[in-house]
């Protein structure tokens, strides 16, 4: 029988309350970490990956993925110091090369790489998800960010019900809303203010979805080549959620947006992560079938599930739960992993993680980042490794 999925567990660093400790006790063998104090943008030194490494390897564990090596925004908006910032995440690049650490997930998300407007929403059995509520979403958009261009994109109906929404909450739960939209910065827990957030978005008016996927492919046909030499591989994690929001444009949403990121620099070091949460938010994606189509590219896999509501909200589920069919997508993505062992590929154990657990029991104890507790996350991982055991002993 060919290898397992590596089991990892991300991890936020030295002030994680989820400690090293507690991530080995679940299983996992390998660590998913970024240099999140780096600014984005700037070069990780050999020295600085290096000691994060090291503290890595004391635990018994393996730093396996980089998620995520942020890209600036000058390179999304091809801004006048693109070319400079891309020099800068090549010399990133080869000092993690140095270090032997050699997949490196990234996505290319205009300003916030996340977006929920309920970091607490509680479940019947008393469980915290992180939920993303659209007329929520709308209400803050519409009333609150007050952006001129939003009453031409939202019908007549979700006006109504993000009006009806804004007029059931008190001005403590309207500032609770503005925290958890703002706070979707890339790896860290920063929460922009209205005029930060407007700054951000007037850098992106003339940007339209053709435009950021040419940045995109500009970026990619930089870097994939050096990262080819080195043995690199790139995984671009798809947009969450996956639709514009607040007019910004959103280019790694579907299946055909995949097929254009591998087709725009072919490589073997250009490929995918492929989160089941994120493409799971849209009814229009076969998930299963991605991983058929697509799954010789992935590098990285991101399991959560999400229920879907019919007026475009969702929360996150248990992981065998919600509107994904994970049965099959793992069944699939066995099937991709045999595929890879006949034909002599070396990356079978394609790193696998846990995306998004619930907090559970003592997980209410500790100011985790959302979405990271640590038993929620257990939880998953477990019935994961479960659900691949099963798999395979059926096959």
């Amino acid at each position: 029988m060919f290898s397992n999925l590596e089991q990892t567990f991300r991890w936020y660093g030295p002030a994680d309350p989820v400690t090293l400790t507690t991530v080995s006790q679940t299983g996992a063998t390998g660590v998913v970490n970024a240099l999140h104090h780096i600014p984005s943008g700037e070069v990780w030194s050999l020295d600085e990956i290096e000691t994060r490494k090291n503290i890595i390897l004391a635990a018994g564990l393996t730093w396996s993925v980089v998620e995520s090596v942020n890209i600036h925004e000058s390179i999304k908006t091809a801004g006048p110091q693109r070319d400079e910032y891309i020099e800068k995440y090549i010399a990133t690049l080869k000092n993690l090369y140095k270090a032997n650490i050699k997949t490196v997930c990234y996505n290319f998300m205009p300003v916030l790489d996340w977006t929920r407007t309920d970091i607490d929403y509680r479940l019947p059995n008393g469980a915290s998800a992180l939920r993303f509520h659209a007329p929520a979403l709308a209400a803050f958009d519409l009333y609150i960010l007050e952006r001129p261009a939003a009453f031409d994109e939202f019908s007549v109906d979700q006006q109504k019900a993000a009006k009806a929404y804004l007029d059931s909450i008190d001005n403590d739960a309207k500032k609770t809303l503005t925290k958890n939209v703002m706070a979707g910065l890339p790896g860290t827990d920063k929460v922009l203010t209205i005029a930060e957030f407007n700054g951000h978005l007037e850098k992106y008016k003339e940007i339209d979805a053709a435009a950021l996927k040419q940045n995109l492919a500009y970026f990619l046909q930089a870097i994939i080549p050096e990262a080819e030499l080195m043995g690199i591989k790139m995984c671009i994690h798809p947009d969450d959620p996956p639709f514009p929001i607040f007019g910004l444009p959103r280019i790694i949403s579907t299946e055909e947006d995949l097929e254009f990121v591998v087709g725009a620099a072919p490589s073997r070091s250009n490929g995918l992560t492929f989160c089941t949460g994120s493409l799971g938010a849209r009814e229009d994606n076969d998930l299963p079938g991605i991983v058929s189509r697509l799954g010789t590219h992935f590098h990285f896999l991101h399991l959560r599930n999400v229920q879907r509501e019919a007026d475009g909200s969702f929360y996150e589920a248990n992981h065998l739960g919600g509107s994904t069919d994970m049965y099959a997508v793992m069944k699939n993505i066995i099937l991709e992993q045999k595929r890879r062992a006949e034909s002599g590929r070396e990356d079978v154990a394609i790193p696998m993680r846990p995306d998004h657990g619930h907090k559970l029991l003592d997980d209410f104890r500790y100011n985790t980042f959302p979405g990271y507790s640590a038993i929620g996350r257990l939880k998953g991982l477990a019935e994961l490794r479960g659900l691949e055991m099963g798999i395979k002993r059926s096959l």
